[in-house]
C-alpha cells in the first residue's frame, strides 16, 4: 500500500494544508534556525565594495506527519548583513516573526496543531 506523501513532492507549507483540508490528519513541529552565509558579489569600482558579505538567513524548518510518513520543508523568513546596525536587526527578526505569524495562522485554521516559536 503506498503512503500519502508517496509519489508527490510535498515541498511547500500549501501542501500540508491541502491535506488537512481533505481531512488528513496532520502534525507539526516547528523549529527556527539562524543560518550564517557568505553572498558573492561582483566587485565595485571603489574600495568599499568587497567581493563577499557575510549574512544570516532567518529560516522555519517544518517537519510535517501524516501517518508514518514525514517531510521536512525549510522557508526563509529574513536575510540580513552581519553588519547591519542593532535597530535593523530588530527591524528584520520583527519582519520574520511577522511573516511567521501569517504562516502560523494559516497552519492553525485547517486545525495542524504545534508549539508556537518565534525568532
Amino acid at each position: 500500500m503506498a503512503g500519502i506523501l508517496e509519489g508527490k513532492a510535498y515541498n511547500r507549507l500549501e501542501d500540508f494544508i491541502s491535506l488537512a483540508k481533505e481531512g488528513k490528519e496532520v502534525k507539526l513541529e516547528v523549529g527556527l534556525k539562524k543560518q550564517m552565509v557568505t553572498q558573492k558579489v561582483h566587485p565595485g569600482d571603489t574600495e568599499e565594495m568587497r567581493s563577499e558579505i557575510e549574512m544570516y538567513l532567518l529560516s522555519g524548518e517544518y517537519t510535517f506527519r501524516v501517518g508514518d510518513e514525514s517531510r521536512h520543508i525549510s522557508k526563509i523568513y529574513v536575510a540580513g548583513t552581519v553588519s547591519e546596525t542593532l535597530d535593523a536587526a530588530k527591524q528584520n527578526i520583527a519582519i520574520a516573526n511577522a511573516r511567521l505569524e501569517m504562516d502560523y495562522k494559516r497552519l492553525r485554521e485547517v486545525n495542524i496543531g504545534f508549539k508556537k516559536k518565534y525568532f
